[in-house]
């Protein structure tokens, strides 16, 4: 440029280059820089567009501080990319960015979580909320920042499938314990209520269902995750191979059978069953797992949890879910009363485990619990029913 060219003045003969075109300063198919001045309703959403990226972007540094390594480097490119989209949103809106604005309450709700409490319920809303960005229906945001939001979805869905594999086995128990609790024993005091019996009678019951049920879960989590993980045990291959490959007859090999049952090609089993009668060496390590097989067993048994954890869980967690429902009559409560505070107390209780349930599956906790809550009180009002007729049958 000339040094006394004026940047400010397209007119400027030194500005234009017209036999140039690559001077050109024509924004680019992706920068999607607005024509004409920004309306009242574009600068509105802009502003909340980049009071959103800011607050996701602290939230993945947040994250970051608690992680080390790979996930750490991960996190922090993440928040990264949502630093160039608040460049991209502070561009477009010039001066009219103004005094930052409020985050979304969800933006706000991610950044008490990240800092109050573990990752993994944070990457679940996180992932959630990548997969519903709007950049790819606003003709304001690049189509690059759109394909942002979708990588960014899949990358927050690796890290929080983690996080989920490490809760899977005992948070099942916990989580299938505290429903079980709540509806059967609602289901119970409500169909001994409905037949009449006194008050004394329902709490009884309650508190009887209470034992037989909390031991039941948990003797019946306990053998069943035991089960599971000694039928994966089973399956897992031994180094009998390696003691029993010298004695065998190398005309009758038949370590190759070994390897075929475990799913190699027959060249491959051949191979590997030379190289464990000292045909020939190789540079592997014998005590490495023989197929890929062996490594998914592993992720399965930790996937599956402990079996004490489990029941343990189990026990606990049906146990605090089947008190609820008798707690109106612990406190002296009668009556229908009774029975509407006690339907009231479930109900809470079953919407806050659905919408747990459905933040950890990044799907929508709302609709978790509105299921939870339908299945729950559907099984009660259905007992209630029952309990009913009986009670006007027997009376």
């Amino acid at each position: 440029m000339h040094p006394h060219a004026d940047p400010q003045n397209p007119t400027d003969p030194d500005n234009a280059h017209p036999d140039n075109p690559s001077d050109q300063s024509s924004p680019s198919q992706d920068e999607a820089a607005p024509k004409t001045p920004p309306s009242s309703s574009d600068i509105k959403r802009w502003r909340q567009y980049l009071a959103d990226e800011r607050a996701e972007a602290a939230v993945y540094r947040q994250l970051a501080q608690r992680r080390d390594g790979e996930e750490r480097e991960i996190l922090l490119a993440l928040a990264e990319a949502e630093g160039r989209h608040e460049a991209h949103w502070l561009k477009l809106l010039g001066e009219h960015a103004g005094m930052p604005k409020a985050a979304s309450i969800r933006s706000q709700m991610l950044g008490f979580l990240a800092r109050n409490f573990g990752s993994v319920f944070v990457l679940a809303l996180a992932q959630r909320a990548e997969g519903r960005s709007p950049y790819a229906k606003d003709p304001a945001a690049t189509r690059a920042m759109a394909a942002d939001e979708q990588i960014h979805e899949e990358v927050v869905r690796g890290l929080a499938t983690r996080g989920r594999n490490r809760l899977s086995g005992t948070f099942r128990a916990a989580v299938f314990g505290a429903n079980d609790g709540l509806v059967s024993n609602l289901s119970l005091v409500m169909g001994m209520a409905a037949t009449g019996v006194p008050a004394t009678v329902v709490l009884f019951s309650g508190i009887a269902g209470l034992l037989a049920g909390a031991l039941s879960m948990g003797a019946g989590e306990y053998v069943s995750v035991r089960s599971q993980l000694e039928l994966l045990k089973a399956t897992r291959p031994t180094q009998a191979t390696l003691t029993a490959a010298p004695a065998l007859d190398i005309e009758h090999n038949e370590l190759v059978l070994v390897y075929l049952a475990r799913g190699m090609s027959r060249e491959a089993a051949e191979h590997r069953a030379a190289e464990r009668m000292g045909v020939y060496s190789c540079d592997c390590d014998p005590s490495l797992s023989l197929h890929p097989e062996v490594e998914e067993t592993v992720n399965e048994h930790e996937a599956v949890g402990s079996a004490w954890g489990a029941a343990i869980s189990s026990f606990c967690f049906f146990a605090s879910g089947a008190i609820v429902p008798i707690l109106p009559f612990i406190f002296g409560m009668t009556g229908f009363a009774a029975l509407a505070v006690a339907g009231t107390l479930v109900g809470i209780a079953l919407l806050s485990t659905g919408a747990v349930v459905g933040l950890l599956s990044g799907t929508s906790p709302l609709t978790r619990g509105l299921r939870q809550l339908a299945i729950g009180l559907g099984a009660a009002a259905a007992t209630y029913g029952l309990g009913f007729v009986f009670g006007a049958v027997i009376g």
